[in-house]
């Protein structure tokens, strides 16, 4: 049997009651709940060195994109911090809130909106990085500089950047 996955890629299923039940699950040894388990892990460790900042990991990464690019569009951010469309508008609707980014309609396209960060914003993401930094740092500490590296690569690969 065959599905068709994303973009069209062509996945191959097992026939129902095949490797699955033979081989049952083993939820310790599974890429998906391991990876869940790091990522609570690093955003716990995130929120303890970002404590006082109040930005959740979303906010975060939504200021980090809109402070490399300058100005980006709503719709743009969202792609960029892998957002869908609802937690996008949440996110900015917060940061706008705090004075962290400031968001106009595009003269050009009316129906677009157009996100600058704010120079307090600004003073805000220069402490969030450097707490991104020490979670990054707590996070890997186990691991050599080779593994480190190797993980980042393994990640961006599962993530679909860099093939």
């Amino acid at each position: 049997m065959r599905d068709e996955g994303p973009a069209g890629a062509v996945l191959a299923r097992a026939p129902r009651g095949a490797a699955c039940d033979e081989a049952g699950y083993a939820l310790d040894s599974s890429a998906g709940h391991l990876l869940r388990r790091a990522h609570q892990r690093y955003q716990a460790v995130f929120q303890e060195c970002a404590a006082g900042l109040g930005l959740t990991g979303p906010q975060f990464a939504a200021l980090l994109r809109i402070a490399e690019r300058g100005r980006v569009t709503q719709n743009l951010l969202g792609r960029l911090a892998a957002m869908d469309s609802a937690t996008v508008q949440g996110v900015v609707r917060r940061l706008e809130a705090r004075g962290l980014v400031h968001g106009a309609r595009d003269p050009l396209d009316r129906r677009a909106r157009v996100l600058t960060i704010t120079a307090h914003g600004a003073q805000v993401l220069r402490a969030a990085e450097e707490a991104g930094r020490r979670a990054n740092e707590a996070l890997l500490a186990p691991l050599s500089p080779a593994d480190r590296r190797q993980l980042l690569a393994l990640l961006q690969r599962l993530a679909g950047e860099g093939g």
